[in-house]
């Protein structure tokens, strides 16, 4: 088996691949009730079992006649291969594709032990019974037969990978966006809480203050003019100087009513600030929102079948958009 070609083990892996996403689209199918396109990839295949059925066979095939080493062998590569696949996806596509997080025993969402101990079983599995027929298979094709069935399929695959990155980075993207919209969001309505309450409490105490001035005026202002009628009336022999006082408490009076206007006038222009101000924090949420909503509604066809094909994808840093996008997804699928 080692002395496989470069092309012979290249149409292995495309082999497993397919095989790989029968199996998972049948058991994500089964679960769920309806059928499910599993995958990274839009073609029907999972390069990760792939390339788990060909480290298992390079690990597994020295020790083969020992079933024992043989699930070792497979459980451990093939979990190693899982957890270093899931790291590296989520540091480029800002989500797991799977997260085993709820399962027992498991490591960082990426592997549990269920899955690995799976793992070494299928690698029993395929040794011992899945392998031999595909190899007879694959060796009973002529050679120039095979490498254009390999050039062709890995043609596809290729454009596939390529177009499936670009997407995946796309979404990730969409989901950091939609965070960072969120935060801003939630930043804008502790604001336009805060600046309420400050609004309403300078708007009260500019109008208790300008009401008790208004009143304090009107009645001091009256009092002065019924004194000054009754002082002009009871003393209009009086000297020149006290016309003069007279003349001084009208001043003052006209004074205070000045100051008065003035103090109308700021609690004038403060309502007239405050509203500008909360119309300016007004329109900023509601411009976010509608730009969070749209982006949320403009996910491709391949972004949706992304979503809908890892039911169990998480996101440590974008979980509640992943969830939202999520949400809208399903709701678009069932209309």
């Amino acid at each position: 088996m080692y002395f496989y070609t470069w092309y012979q083990w290249l149409l292995f892996f495309f082999i497993y691949c397919f095989f790989g996403w029968i199996i998972e689209s049948t058991f994500v199918s089964v679960k769920n009730r309806h059928f499910v396109n599993r995958g990274f990839l839009q073609i029907p295949m999972l390069p990760l079992y792939g390339s788990g059925a060909i480290i298992m066979l390079w690990l597994s095939l020295p020790v083969e006649d020992n079933v024992l080493l043989v699930f070792i062998f497979g459980m451990i590569g093939a979990s190693v291969l899982e957890y270093v696949t899931g790291y590296v996806m989520e540091r480029l596509f800002k989500m797991k594709y799977w997260d085993y997080s709820k399962n027992p025993f498991n490591i960082n969402g990426y592997v549990c032990l269920g899955t690995s101990i799976a793992w070494g079983f299928l690698t029993i599995a395929l040794t011992e019974f899945i392998h031999k027929p595909i190899e007879q298979l694959v060796l009973g094709l002529n050679t120039i037969a095979c490498i254009i069935i390999v050039v062709i399929v890995g043609i596809v695959f290729i454009t596939d990978v390529i177009i499936s990155i670009k997407e995946a980075l796309d979404l990730g993207r969409v989901l950091e966006s939609m965070t960072h919209m969120k935060a801003e969001l939630e930043e804008l309505q502790l604001q336009m809480a805060l600046f309420k309450a400050e609004a309403t409490s300078k708007v009260s105490d500019l109008r208790d203050d300008t009401v008790q001035r208004a009143a304090n005026l009107k009645g001091e202002t009256a009092i002065k003019l019924a004194t000054l009628k009754v002082e002009t009336a009871m003393k209009r022999n009086e000297t020149m100087n006290a016309l003069k006082e007279s003349l001084k408490r009208q001043a003052e009076t006209v004074t205070n009513w000045k100051e008065y206007l003035k103090r109308s006038e700021t609690f004038k222009d403060a309502n007239e600030k405050t509203i500008a101000e909360a119309s300016s924090l007004i329109e900023r949420f509601l411009s976010l929102t509608e730009r969070r909503e749209k982006i949320s509604k403009q996910l491709n066809l391949y972004h949706k079948r992304l979503l809908r094909g890892n039911p169990t994808a998480s996101s440590k840093q974008f979980g509640d958009a992943l969830r939202e996008l999520k949400e809208y997804s399903r709701k678009k699928r069932k209309n």
